[in-house]
């Protein structure tokens, strides 16, 4: 099952490329230096959230297969909890994506949701046992 842990570390650099692509789009479309192009922001918003699904995905599968061999011990439990907060909040843009909102308030809240979501990944990566940035 190491690939499989080692698939869920590598889709991490894709969920870190998207996020900055994001930050840079949304902070230009907020800025008003992008115009038109409202699909281009949904898509890079589905994206997003696609590929933290994906990561979760993984990351249950992984916890699910090794639980024979580690069982279940609170920090697992905690980070995939932490994941999944993480992927719903990633979804929120869809509450607003048909909306009459000016394109600048959605980008604002688009960036706004990745930062968010960024924090939240950080707390759970935090709860792993063996990492620099290990809270308690």
């Amino acid at each position: 099952m190491e690939w499989l842990l080692t698939l869920h570390s590598l889709v991490r650099y894709l969920v870190i490329l998207v996020s900055l692509i994001s930050l840079v789009w949304f902070a230009l479309v907020m800025a008003k230096r992008i115009t038109g192009g409202e699909s281009r922001d949904r898509m890079l918003m589905a994206i997003f959230s696609g590929l933290i699904d994906l990561q979760v995905l993984i990351g249950l599968v992984y916890l699910v297969a090794t639980s024979g061999d580690v069982g279940w011990p609170g920090f697992r439990i905690e980070h995939a909890v932490t994941m999944i907060i993480a992927a719903v909040v990633a979804h929120l843009p869809m509450r607003w994506r048909k909306s009459d909102l000016p394109r600048e308030v959605k980008a604002r809240n688009n960036l706004l949701v990745i930062v968010v979501v960024i924090v939240i990944v950080l707390l759970g990566i935090a709860r792993l046992p063996g990492n620099r940035w290990q809270i308690g």
